[in-house]
């Protein structure tokens, strides 16, 4: 069993949804098709695939079904968080209903079934020191390193002997100063976290990746990846 990641699939197949992708380069035209080819070169149903948000341009939830029917018929167990853009966002356990090879993870970590291994996560947000940080992003940041810690403590509890962690925004701020979202994951001994939101080479610089006080950051964004999902532990 094989632990991987991709994030920012950025689905429309809803017919109700118009967004394309591809002014963000020619990577983004078909980008699904490219997705679907390399993850079933690569992936097999006893696998896990970590997905940290930003899956569906619907903005509600039966507008992102179409996605989740895609995602659910490749192989491997799915674990997915929230990213700013997943609107359809709602009830982890009415979504949890919905498909068995989904898990929609907030508050909560992910056991990967006959291992130690938890898997847990938040949407995250932009971090202090980010220009124009005000009020408003404290309250959002604040909430969203709550959730962090929920889903570290259940990790905890369960007994998982490996954490990995995912967060949708990068982990700092463009100056790749520490964070409470690093400091916290030092904290519980995370041993890799994965972020995405990030698109376009310039955009790439601004994430921090590498090892940061014992954690390894990995971004692990559609096009950052060339829509192959990335082996992030065997």
């Amino acid at each position: 069993m094989s632990l991987y990641a991709i994030g920012d699939l950025h689905l429309s197949f809803d017919e109700r949804i118009e967004k394309p992708m591809d002014i963000f380069g020619d990577l983004w035209l078909d980008h699904h098709v490219k997705v679907k080819e390399y993850w079933e070169k690569t992936i097999g149903e006893e696998d896990t695939i970590f997905i940290p948000g930003d899956v569906s341009w619907g903005l509600r939830l039966d507008e992102a079904m179409a996605d989740f029917e895609w995602i659910n018929a490749l192989p491997g167990h799915k674990v997915i968080t929230k990213g700013n853009h997943d609107l359809w966002w709602t009830s982890t356990n009415k979504m949890n209903s919905m498909f068995p090879g989904i898990t929609f993870l907030q508050n909560h970590c992910y056991m990967i079934p006959g291992t130690k291994v938890g898997l847990c996560g938040t949407r995250g947000w932009i971090c202090p020191g980010t220009e124009a940080f005000d009020d408003h992003d404290r309250k959002i940041y604040d909430r969203e390193m709550i959730r962090l810690r929920f889903s570290l403590e259940e990790a905890r509890s369960a007994g998982a002997e490996t954490i990995i962690a995912a967060l949708h925004y990068p982990p700092t701020n463009d100056k790749m100063q520490a964070s409470g979202f690093t400091d916290m994951m030092t904290e519980y001994g995370v041993e890799t976290c994965i972020y995405g939101h990030l698109h376009g080479k310039e955009a790439f610089k601004n994430g921090l990746s590498g090892v940061l006080n014992g954690v390894e950051y990995r971004l692990v964004s559609l096009d950052y990846l060339e829509c192959k999902p990335e082996l992030i532990r065997e």
